[in-house]
Protein backbone atom coordinates (compact mmCIF):
# COMPACT_ATOMS: atom_id res chain seq x y z
CA UNK A 1 0.00 0.00 0.00
CA UNK A 2 2.55 2.58 -1.09
CA UNK A 3 0.05 5.46 -0.93
CA UNK A 4 -0.31 4.92 2.81
CA UNK A 5 3.43 5.11 3.41
CA UNK A 6 4.63 8.07 5.46
CA UNK A 7 7.53 8.43 3.06
CA UNK A 8 5.29 8.40 0.03
CA UNK A 9 3.20 11.10 1.65
CA UNK A 10 6.22 13.39 1.63
CA UNK A 11 6.16 13.60 -2.14
CA UNK A 12 2.40 13.33 -2.79
CA UNK A 13 0.03 15.95 -4.11
CA UNK A 14 -3.62 16.46 -3.25
CA UNK A 15 -6.58 16.10 -5.59
CA UNK A 16 -6.04 19.63 -6.92
CA UNK A 17 -2.44 18.88 -7.76
CA UNK A 18 -1.08 21.11 -4.98
CA UNK A 19 1.95 19.86 -3.12
CA UNK A 20 1.64 19.19 0.60
CA UNK A 21 3.99 20.54 3.19
CA UNK A 22 6.80 18.34 4.49
CA UNK A 23 9.50 20.47 6.06
CA UNK A 24 8.76 23.84 4.50
CA UNK A 25 6.22 26.49 5.33
CA UNK A 26 3.29 26.03 2.95
CA UNK A 27 3.84 29.63 1.89
CA UNK A 28 7.10 30.51 0.31
CA UNK A 29 8.21 33.87 1.64
CA UNK A 30 7.53 35.23 5.16
CA UNK A 31 8.51 38.69 3.84
CA UNK A 32 6.06 38.62 0.94
CA UNK A 33 4.59 42.06 0.23
CA UNK A 34 7.33 43.88 2.17
CA UNK A 35 9.78 46.26 0.54
CA UNK A 36 13.04 44.31 0.88
CA UNK A 37 15.29 46.67 -1.06
CA UNK A 38 18.72 47.21 0.49
CA UNK A 39 19.18 50.70 2.01
CA UNK A 40 21.30 53.14 0.02
CA UNK A 41 24.98 52.93 0.86
CA UNK A 42 24.69 49.45 2.40
CA UNK A 43 26.44 46.46 0.89
CA UNK A 44 23.88 43.71 0.19
CA UNK A 45 26.35 40.91 0.85
CA UNK A 46 27.24 42.39 4.23
CA UNK A 47 23.58 42.77 5.15
CA UNK A 48 22.93 39.17 4.11
CA UNK A 49 25.90 37.93 6.13
CA UNK A 50 24.65 39.81 9.19
CA UNK A 51 21.13 38.40 8.83
CA UNK A 52 22.63 34.93 8.56
CA UNK A 53 24.48 35.50 11.83
CA UNK A 54 21.30 36.52 13.64
CA UNK A 55 19.15 33.93 11.88
CA UNK A 56 21.58 31.07 12.53
CA UNK A 57 21.79 32.01 16.23
CA UNK A 58 18.01 31.69 16.46
CA UNK A 59 17.75 28.54 14.33
CA UNK A 60 20.40 26.54 16.16
CA UNK A 61 19.25 27.64 19.62
CA UNK A 62 15.69 26.74 18.64
CA UNK A 63 16.81 23.26 17.63
CA UNK A 64 18.59 22.67 20.93
CA UNK A 65 15.51 23.73 22.91
CA UNK A 66 13.27 21.55 20.76
CA UNK A 67 15.32 18.55 21.86
CA UNK A 68 13.83 19.03 25.35
CA UNK A 69 10.37 18.07 24.12
CA UNK A 70 9.37 14.85 25.93
CA UNK A 71 12.41 15.23 28.22
CA UNK A 72 11.62 18.31 30.34
CA UNK A 73 11.24 17.80 34.12
CA UNK A 74 7.61 18.93 34.17
CA UNK A 75 4.80 19.51 31.66
CA UNK A 76 4.76 23.29 32.11
CA UNK A 77 8.50 23.49 31.46
CA UNK A 78 8.14 21.35 28.36
CA UNK A 79 5.46 23.64 26.92
CA UNK A 80 7.46 26.73 27.80
CA UNK A 81 10.62 25.43 26.12
CA UNK A 82 8.66 24.39 23.05
CA UNK A 83 7.11 27.86 22.81
CA UNK A 84 10.46 29.58 23.23
CA UNK A 85 11.88 27.34 20.49
CA UNK A 86 8.99 28.30 18.20
CA UNK A 87 9.56 32.00 18.88
CA UNK A 88 13.21 31.63 17.89
CA UNK A 89 12.28 29.58 14.84
CA UNK A 90 9.98 32.39 13.74
CA UNK A 91 12.83 34.88 14.11
CA UNK A 92 15.11 32.58 12.14
CA UNK A 93 12.61 32.27 9.29
CA UNK A 94 12.36 36.01 8.76
CA UNK A 95 16.08 36.64 9.14
CA UNK A 96 17.07 33.86 6.74
CA UNK A 97 14.49 35.10 4.24
CA UNK A 98 15.92 38.62 4.62
CA UNK A 99 19.40 37.24 3.89
CA UNK A 100 18.18 35.61 0.69
CA UNK A 101 16.65 38.90 -0.47
CA UNK A 102 19.64 41.04 0.52
CA UNK A 103 22.32 39.08 -1.33
CA UNK A 104 20.16 38.67 -4.44
CA UNK A 105 20.63 34.91 -4.46
CA UNK A 106 16.93 34.20 -4.13
CA UNK A 107 17.62 31.43 -1.62
CA UNK A 108 14.65 30.90 0.67
CA UNK A 109 14.60 30.04 4.36
CA UNK A 110 14.52 26.29 3.70
CA UNK A 111 17.50 26.40 1.35
CA UNK A 112 19.51 28.31 3.94
CA UNK A 113 18.45 26.17 6.89
CA UNK A 114 18.66 22.73 5.32
CA UNK A 115 21.15 22.89 2.46
CA UNK A 116 24.18 24.69 3.81
CA UNK A 117 27.29 22.91 5.07
CA UNK A 118 28.62 23.30 8.60
CA UNK A 119 31.29 25.84 7.66
CA UNK A 120 28.63 28.08 6.08
CA UNK A 121 26.71 28.58 9.34
CA UNK A 122 27.50 31.76 11.24
CA UNK A 123 25.95 31.14 14.68
CA UNK A 124 27.87 31.72 17.89
CA UNK A 125 29.14 28.52 19.49
CA UNK A 126 27.03 29.04 22.64
CA UNK A 127 23.95 27.99 20.69
CA UNK A 128 25.30 24.70 19.37
CA UNK A 129 26.84 22.87 22.34
CA UNK A 130 24.87 19.97 23.79
CA UNK A 131 22.05 20.68 26.25
CA UNK A 132 23.48 19.11 29.40
CA UNK A 133 20.97 18.86 32.24
CA UNK A 134 18.05 21.23 32.85
CA UNK A 135 20.13 23.61 34.97
CA UNK A 136 22.75 23.76 32.22
CA UNK A 137 20.07 24.64 29.65
CA UNK A 138 18.58 27.35 31.87
CA UNK A 139 22.02 28.92 32.36
CA UNK A 140 22.57 28.94 28.61
CA UNK A 141 19.10 30.33 27.89
CA UNK A 142 19.62 33.11 30.44
CA UNK A 143 22.91 34.12 28.82
CA UNK A 144 21.62 33.83 25.27
CA UNK A 145 18.33 35.67 25.81
CA UNK A 146 19.90 38.46 27.88
CA UNK A 147 22.46 39.07 25.15
CA UNK A 148 20.01 38.79 22.26
CA UNK A 149 17.40 40.99 23.94
CA UNK A 150 19.95 43.77 24.35
CA UNK A 151 20.97 43.31 20.71
CA UNK A 152 17.41 43.40 19.35
CA UNK A 153 16.44 46.41 21.47
CA UNK A 154 19.16 48.38 19.69
CA UNK A 155 18.31 46.93 16.29
CA UNK A 156 14.82 48.45 16.48
CA UNK A 157 16.57 51.63 15.32
CA UNK A 158 18.39 49.91 12.45
CA UNK A 159 18.72 51.81 9.19
CA UNK A 160 17.39 48.67 7.49
CA UNK A 161 13.66 48.92 8.13
CA UNK A 162 13.13 45.18 7.59
CA UNK A 163 15.71 44.28 10.23
CA UNK A 164 14.26 46.93 12.56
CA UNK A 165 10.77 45.43 12.22
CA UNK A 166 12.01 41.87 12.86
CA UNK A 167 13.88 43.08 15.95
CA UNK A 168 10.85 44.97 17.27
CA UNK A 169 8.76 41.82 17.08
CA UNK A 170 11.49 39.79 18.78
CA UNK A 171 11.94 42.10 21.76
CA UNK A 172 8.77 41.07 23.58
CA UNK A 173 9.49 37.40 22.94
CA UNK A 174 13.06 37.65 24.21
CA UNK A 175 12.02 39.54 27.32
CA UNK A 176 9.82 36.57 28.24
CA UNK A 177 12.64 34.11 27.41
CA UNK A 178 15.07 35.98 29.66
CA UNK A 179 12.63 36.27 32.55
CA UNK A 180 11.70 32.60 32.28
CA UNK A 181 15.33 31.48 32.39
CA UNK A 182 16.18 33.93 35.17
CA UNK A 183 13.33 32.56 37.26
CA UNK A 184 14.66 29.04 36.95
CA UNK A 185 18.28 30.02 37.64
CA UNK A 186 17.17 31.75 40.85
CA UNK A 187 14.91 28.84 41.77
CA UNK A 188 17.68 26.30 41.27
CA UNK A 189 20.55 28.35 42.65
CA UNK A 190 18.62 29.35 45.77
CA UNK A 191 17.05 25.92 46.20
CA UNK A 192 18.49 22.73 47.64
CA UNK A 193 22.16 21.90 47.86
CA UNK A 194 21.85 19.61 44.83
CA UNK A 195 20.00 22.16 42.68
CA UNK A 196 22.50 24.86 43.68
CA UNK A 197 25.43 22.66 42.65
CA UNK A 198 23.79 21.83 39.31
CA UNK A 199 23.05 25.49 38.60
CA UNK A 200 26.65 26.37 39.41
CA UNK A 201 27.99 23.54 37.22
CA UNK A 202 25.73 24.55 34.32
CA UNK A 203 26.88 28.14 34.54
CA UNK A 204 30.52 27.08 34.63
CA UNK A 205 29.99 24.85 31.58
CA UNK A 206 28.61 27.62 29.35
CA UNK A 207 30.59 30.59 30.66
CA UNK A 208 33.69 29.90 28.46
CA UNK A 209 31.39 30.60 25.47
CA UNK A 210 30.30 34.04 26.68
CA UNK A 211 33.31 36.01 25.44
CA UNK A 212 32.53 35.21 21.79
CA UNK A 213 29.17 36.98 22.10
CA UNK A 214 30.91 40.32 22.44
CA UNK A 215 33.60 39.95 19.79
CA UNK A 216 33.00 42.25 16.83
CA UNK A 217 33.19 40.65 13.39
CA UNK A 218 34.31 42.79 10.45
CA UNK A 219 30.81 42.60 8.93
CA UNK A 220 29.26 43.86 12.17
CA UNK A 221 31.78 46.68 12.38
CA UNK A 222 31.07 47.88 8.83
CA UNK A 223 27.30 47.69 9.24
CA UNK A 224 27.39 49.34 12.66
CA UNK A 225 29.18 52.28 11.06
CA UNK A 226 26.31 52.62 8.58
CA UNK A 227 23.62 52.39 11.27
CA UNK A 228 22.36 48.95 10.25
CA UNK A 229 23.94 46.63 12.84
CA UNK A 230 24.90 46.66 16.50
CA UNK A 231 28.51 46.43 17.62
CA UNK A 232 28.27 43.54 20.12
CA UNK A 233 31.15 44.92 22.18
CA UNK A 234 28.82 47.75 23.23
CA UNK A 235 26.37 45.27 24.79
CA UNK A 236 28.70 43.91 27.47
CA UNK A 237 27.92 46.39 30.27
CA UNK A 238 24.15 45.91 29.97
CA UNK A 239 24.61 42.13 29.86
CA UNK A 240 26.86 42.08 32.92
CA UNK A 241 24.38 44.18 34.87
CA UNK A 242 21.46 41.84 34.25
CA UNK A 243 23.47 38.69 34.89
CA UNK A 244 24.90 40.08 38.15
CA UNK A 245 21.39 40.83 39.42
CA UNK A 246 20.15 37.32 38.63
CA UNK A 247 23.20 35.54 40.02
CA UNK A 248 23.04 37.55 43.24
CA UNK A 249 19.44 36.46 43.78
CA UNK A 250 20.44 32.87 42.96
CA UNK A 251 23.40 32.88 45.38
CA UNK A 252 25.70 32.14 42.45
CA UNK A 253 28.90 33.80 41.31
CA UNK A 254 30.27 34.63 37.89
CA UNK A 255 32.51 31.63 37.10
CA UNK A 256 36.25 32.15 37.07
CA UNK A 257 36.94 30.17 33.89
CA UNK A 258 38.92 30.97 30.74
CA UNK A 259 37.16 31.68 27.42
CA UNK A 260 37.04 28.87 24.88
CA UNK A 261 40.10 29.14 22.64
CA UNK A 262 39.57 30.16 19.01
CA UNK A 263 40.88 27.93 16.20
CA UNK A 264 43.47 29.85 14.18
CA UNK A 265 41.73 33.03 15.28
CA UNK A 266 38.35 31.81 14.02
CA UNK A 267 35.07 31.05 15.83
CA UNK A 268 31.38 30.62 15.04
CA UNK A 269 30.93 33.87 13.12
CA UNK A 270 33.71 32.66 10.77
CA UNK A 271 32.13 29.23 10.26
CA UNK A 272 34.37 27.43 12.76
CA UNK A 273 32.27 25.37 15.16
CA UNK A 274 32.54 22.90 18.01
CA UNK A 275 32.38 19.15 17.54
CA UNK A 276 28.68 19.24 18.49
CA UNK A 277 27.65 21.21 15.40
CA UNK A 278 28.09 18.42 12.87
CA UNK A 279 25.88 16.06 14.85
CA UNK A 280 23.27 18.81 15.32
CA UNK A 281 23.09 19.55 11.59
CA UNK A 282 22.91 15.86 10.72
CA UNK A 283 19.70 15.69 12.76
CA UNK A 284 18.31 19.08 11.71
CA UNK A 285 18.84 18.53 7.99
CA UNK A 286 18.31 14.80 7.63
CA UNK A 287 14.73 14.76 6.29
CA UNK A 288 15.24 17.65 3.88
CA UNK A 289 18.42 16.14 2.48
CA UNK A 290 16.87 12.68 2.05
CA UNK A 291 13.80 14.17 0.35
CA UNK A 292 15.02 17.43 -1.24
CA UNK A 293 11.89 17.92 -3.35
CA UNK A 294 9.44 16.82 -0.71
CA UNK A 295 6.27 18.75 -0.01
CA UNK A 296 3.29 18.01 2.19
Amino acid sequence: MPDESAYQALISTDSDGDARWAFGTGFHDPLAGIDTSVPDGVDGDDLAAYCLMLGDDALIMSHRLTQWVTHAPELEAELALANIALDLLGQARMLLARAGHADGSGRDEDALAFFRAEHEFRNVQLTEVVNGDFAHTMARLLIFSTWRLSQCQRLTDSADHVLAAIAAKAVNELRYHRDYAAGWVVRLGDGTGLSHDRARDGLEAVWPLVAELFETHDVERRLADSGVAVDPAELRDAFDGVIATVLDAARLEVPDVAPLARVSGRAGRDGTHTEAMGYLLAELQSVARQHPDATW
